[in-house]
Formats: structure tokens, C-alpha cells, sequence
């Protein structure tokens, strides 16, 4: 049995106006996806891997390897109507439809506006070409449960179900693809000595 739990996605760093989101997050409903490729080497019976006979021989077996980078995807649900009931006013007047264009604002390019602050390349005006703005994309930081990981938001897609009078929408599921950020950056120290710590847990307590 699932249990609903709260995740948060918030961007790391100085835009206007600042986006985060704070959501009703159920962890059976995330994939995650990490693969590498293996370098085995072209010479003839090797390209299925070196022959190796103990542990020690274990690093020789392939000439080495090249990390991808890690995807989620996340499907979340947007839903007024806790706050409707309790007479929200914004939430009454326009829904869910707030944090979906949080979201939207996440995906889209930023620039750097006056005082070094980011704002939407499609605000900033003028006619210059993306490479000539110094486009970005945003940092964001993707927190559920005991993991704090550094993403670029990669997709966002919308399913509006149910719509107020005024035809915005009050419930929504969205699905989110991200990639994990996987620079020198405190956020991903920090997940691998959780990685790493887990992994220790697990051989203490009999695998």
C-alpha cells in the first residue's frame, strides 16, 4: 500500500520570480534509469570482455567504462480541491493553473537579467539570436524522502481532468523527466555518501 508523501522542486538560484513547487508525492509512482557503456576493446575474443580466474583480475576485464547520465521520470497529481473546500481564493479563482506554469517556467530557458538575476529569455526582448543571449537552462533540486538530487528538468506534460467554470483547470497530472546532474556539486556529494551509507546498511543487515 502506497502512502502519499510530500516531494519538492525548487530552483537553485536567483530568479524572478522564484520558482518551487511543494506536491503530494506518492514514491511508487518514479522511474529511474542508469546505464553505462563498456569499453571491451576491438582484439579478437576480447570484445565480450578480458578472461580473468580471481577478484584481483576484475579490473582488467574491460578497458573501461563510460557513465550515462542517470533519467527520472515522475508523475505527479495537482489537485485544488482541498483548498477549494477550505475557501481558498486563488485556488478557487484559478486552480492548479499556478503550478503548472511553475513548472513550464522551469523547463523554459533563462537569461541573466539586471543584478545578475535570471529571468524567462522569452521576457528579456530583444532580437538577438539564443547563443548571443547566453541562454540557460534551470538547476533545480528534486527532494522526496532521504534524497536531495540536482536535476535539469528535461519534459514537462500536462493532463487536465477536471476544470472550474472559468475553464482553469483544478486538477492535473503531470509528468516530469528529469536528469540528474551529476557534476562536483554539494547536492550529489551528499547523495553518493547516502548511496554509500545504504549500501553498508544493507551488507550489515544480511543483504
Amino acid at each position: 500500500m502506497s502512502v502519499a508523501s510530500k516531494g519538492f522542486l525548487f530552483e537553485y538560484g536567483l530568479t524572478v520570480p522564484p520558482l518551487g513547487l511543494v506536491f503530494d508525492f506518492n514514491p511508487q509512482q518514479i522511474s529511474r534509469s542508469r546505464t553505462v557503456t563498456i569499453k571491451t576493446g576491438n582484439a579478437p575474443g576480447a570484445r565480450l570482455g578480458y578472461d580473468f580466474q580471481t577478484p584481483l583480475d576484475t579490473p582488467l576485464v574491460s578497458q573501461g567504462v563510460e557513465l550515462q547520465g542517470e533519467q527520472l521520470s515522475v508523475a505527479i497529481l495537482l489537485d485544488a480541491t482541498e483548498k477549494m473546500n477550505k475557501g481558498d481564493a486563488i485556488a478557487g479563482q484559478f486552480g492548479v493553473q499556478p503550478q503548472i506554469d511553475t513548472l513550464r517556467s522551469m523547463v523554459e530557458p533563462k537569461v541573466q537579467g539586471p543584478g545578475g538575476l535570471q529571468v524567462l529569455s522569452s521576457l528579456a526582448g530583444g532580437g538577438a539570436r539564443a547563443f548571443e543571449r547566453h541562454e540557460s537552462v534551470s538547476v533545480l533540486i528534486f527532494a522526496w524522502g532521504l534524497q536531495f538530487l540536482p536535476v535539469f528538468l528535461t519534459g514537462v506534460s500536462q493532463n487536465e481532468s477536471l476544470h472550474l467554470p472559468n475553464l482553469a483547470p483544478y486538477r492535473a497530472e503531470m509528468t516530469l523527466t528529469m536528469q540528474v546532474i551529476e557534476s562536483n556539486n554539494p547536492f550529489s556529494m551528499a547523495e553518493k555518501v547516502r548511496q554509500t551509507a545504504m549500501t553498508a546498511l544493507n551488507t550489515a543487515t544480511g543483504m
